[in-house]
């Protein structure tokens, strides 16, 4: 197996695992040092910035049921190249409120040795503020 479908399949496991809910499978796909990124304007809400190691990551899941209902991950394209695996897809987010919507998201996941070192989520974070203020 080369090293792009390898990283290639732990991506794919990684979204099972947070579809399944399977935090253990998801931590088993990424270095103890992982960069877990995402937008700064989050960081009002406690979900912004760089989250570093498992511990961060597990920080960065305790905190999202605090100030959402629900998250469902649907990612549709992947774009790989030497130890970069690039996801497009989109999420269905929930409010505590209860009202959903669905907004395109981009993941960068890079691999080192097997495992990811660094995931960043790049979507639009005004509309999602939006839902998680309705």
């Amino acid at each position: 197996m080369t090293r792009e479908n390898a990283n290639l399949d732990l991506v794919h496991a990684a979204y099972r695992a947070f579809h399944d809910r399977d935090v253990a499978a998801l931590l088993a796909t990424m270095d103890p040092g992982i960069e877990w990124v995402h937008p700064e304007g989050l960081a009002a809400y406690g979900l912004g910035g760089t989250k570093n190691g498992h511990q961060g990551v597990l920080d960065f899941l305790a905190k999202v049921p605090t100030v959402l209902g629900g998250m469902r991950l649907e990612p549709r394209e992947f774009v790989h190249a030497g130890d970069r695996v690039v996801v497009f897809g989109v999420r269905a987010v929930t409010s505590l409120s209860g009202r959903t919507e669905t907004l395109p998201f981009v993941h960068s996941w890079t691999f080192r040795n097997g495992l990811a070192v660094r995931m960043e989520d790049v979507f639009d974070t005004v509309v999602f503020t939006r839902l998680i203020d309705s």
